[in-house]
This record gives structure tokens, C-alpha cells and sequence, in this order.
């Protein structure tokens, strides 16, 4: 039991270090660079986490319990794609798709409508009603458990829910070999393998919805107050994402030896 426990435990703090990885900070920082609250940079990062654990856990499983190889060519392809995902991520900060894809798929932002709320009761039910002067901006929320979270979620918005989804899937194929083969050497049993997988994905998921906050927290303050300063942390972080993806694509396809006749691969 004390061991099964301590691999539980090692699984979930290895899991929140490896939120911490440079290319993972650098692209949650370029997604809510454009962010205005820490709430909902926290939602950022668990759907980061969630999308991470997904691809963790199928190619985990995989090579798990039926001794998948990964080909050296494919699994830096798998690499290259972070370092590809983090150029086109900088791109678009830095050419303001970002802001516009946001406001354009945000309901409560997206027609620059100003948002009234106000309460009522029929059935029985408490509904809280969203609405703006712009007839295009609407909303109707019902006041119950499930009514906040459809009411942050609304706020965020459906590119914003989806974008850090998918850029966790691409990060989970990147690092998913190298934790898998991991716990082939140390976990023999493929039950416990498969269960070190999902911890260290909740570990994953707790440490970048703190990694977000914290890096929510400047972008949520200078964009409420010094609009020129927010301007310039979101570019700024739109630099750092596209020169990084240079550094891995540079690393992955020449160093590693992707583009070439012999290339050399090692799960990190």
C-alpha cells in the first residue's frame, strides 16, 4: 500500500512539473495573453490539462499494454508539431487573429453589445436573463449549479474553450512516448502503469491551472488599466512563442536530423 501510494504521489507531482515545461508555458501564455480574467485563464489551463492527459493516456496505453514502437521519424514529427503549433499560435497574437477570432465567437463580447443581467421565476426555477441593445448578443442562463458554469463558459467562448484543448492534444503527442516508456521501466503491472498515467494527467491539469492564473493575473490587471502595456505583454509573448517554435523546429529537423538521412530520436 505505502508504495502503491508513493508511485500515486510521485505520478502527481511529476505531473505538475511537467506542466512547467518552457514550450507549455509559452503556449498558455500566448493563449491568455488575451485573457481579462484569472478565472478564466485558471478554465484555460485545465482544458490544456485535459486535452494533455487525452493523448497522454491513448499513446501511453498503447505502447503499454500492447508494446507499441513508435518509428524515430514519427515521433519526431510528433515533436516538430509543438514546435510548429508554437509559430502559428505567435502568428496569429501577433497579427491580432487572436483578438478577433475571440471577440468574434465570444457571446458576450463578441458585437461589442453591452451585457444587462437580471433574475426571474417561473416553473418553479430561478433564470437569470443575459442580453445586450445589440439583438445579436443573447443569452439565457438558468440560475442552478449547472447555470455558472454555462455562464463562464459562455463568457470565454467556444474558440477560446476549444484552442487550449487542442494545443494540449498536441502537447501530449510530443511527451506522451517519453512518460509511457517511463513507467514501462519502473511499473510492471499494466493496471498500476495505466492508473501512474492518469494521476500524473490530474497532476498535469492542477499545475497549469496555476501556471495560468499566475500568468493571467498581469494580463487581467494591465488590460483593465494600462491597455498599452497589455498591448505590449501580449505581442511580447507572441515574439517568444514564434522564436521558441524556430528553436524546436531548428532542433527537431536538423539537430535530431528529422530533415535529413539519419535522424536520432530520444523521448524527453
Amino acid at each position: 500500500m505505502i508504495s502503491f501510494l508513493s508511485i500515486i504521489a510521485l505520478g502527481f507531482f511529476l505531473g505538475m512539473r511537467h506542466a512547467t515545461d518552457p514550450d507549455h508555458v509559452i503556449a498558455v501564455t500566448t493563449i491568455v495573453s488575451r485573457q481579462q480574467s484569472i478565472r478564466h485563464a485558471g478554465l484555460i489551463g485545465i482544458l490544456w490539462g485535459v486535452g494533455h492527459t487525452v493523448t497522454i493516456l491513448f499513446v501511453g496505453a498503447g505502447i503499454i499494454l500492447f508494446n507499441l514502437v513508435i518509428p524515430t521519424r514519427i515521433g519526431l514529427a510528433m515533436e516538430l508539431a509543438v514546435g510548429l503549433m508554437l509559430i502559428f499560435l505567435g502568428v496569429l497574437n501577433l497579427t491580432g487573429v487572436t483578438q478577433w477570432v475571440t471577440q468574434r465567437f465570444t457571446p458576450t463580447h463578441g458585437h461589442g453589445g453591452i451585457i444587462h443581467s437580471h433574475a426571474h421565476t417561473h416553473g418553479g426555477k430561478t433564470h437569470v436573463h443575459l442580453h445586450a441593445h445589440n439583438p445579436e448578443v443573447h443569452l439565457h442562463l438558468e440560475q442552478h449549479p449547472e447555470g455558472r458554469w454555462q455562464r463562464i463558459l459562455a463568457r470565454v467562448g467556444l474558440y477560446n474553450l476549444l484552442r487550449p484543448v487542442a494545443v494540449g492534444l498536441v502537447h501530449g503527442l510530443a511527451g506522451s512516448a517519453a512518460v509511457a516508456l517511463l513507467v514501462v521501466t519502473t511499473i510492471r503491472d499494466p493496471r498500476w502503469a495505466i492508473a501512474y498515467l492518469l494521476v500524473f494527467g490530474v497532476g498535469t491539469i492542477a499545475g497549469m491551472m496555476l501556471i495560468t492564473m499566475a500568468i493571467g493575473a498581469p494580463f487581467a490587471y494591465t488590460g483593465k488599466r494600462f491597455m498599452n502595456l497589455n498591448r505590449g505583454l501580449g505581442v511580447a509573448s507572441g515574439l517568444v512563442s514564434v522564436a521558441f517554435g524556430l528553436f524546436i523546429t531548428f532542433q527537431i529537423g536538423f539537430v535530431n536530423g528529422l530533415f535529413t538521412a539519419n535522424p536520432r530520436w530520444m523521448p524527453q
